[in-house]
């Protein structure tokens, strides 16, 4: 996701749709633009409002970049299965020790 999709998502207060609410088109130079709101519960955002929601846009942009490396450390459920399954048997804590450490290496903001 870009940036501008980050703030309109803050500006919303929800992920809309993007591809029937709010339609965004790039002018080519890499700046991208809305070119159609069809969002009925706020009326489209001028480029100040959307321009003040910068700081909440980066903090959504890095949880996202956050949760996504997370999603690929937690490992396959089925490795997850296993880690619980010898923690049961064996009294130890490696499953809940591996999900500390996947979310002390990517913290959220």
């Amino acid at each position: 996701m870009s940036n501008i999709e980050f703030k309109i998502i803050s500006y919303l207060g929800r992920t809309p749709d993007f591809l029937d609410e709010v339609k965004l088109r790039d002018k080519g130079d890499g700046k991208i633009f809305i070119e159609e709101w069809n969002a009925k519960d706020k009326t489209k955002p001028t480029d100040s409002q959307l321009n003040a929601l910068e700081t909440e846009a980066t903090k959504l942009l890095n949880n996202e970049k956050a949760d996504s490396k997370r999603r690929k450390e937690y490992l396959p459920f089925e490795d997850q299965l296993e880690m619980i399954y010898k923690d049961q048997k064996n009294g130890t804590t490696i499953y809940k020790d591996h999900c500390d450490k996947v979310r002390s290496d990517n913290p959220k903001e």
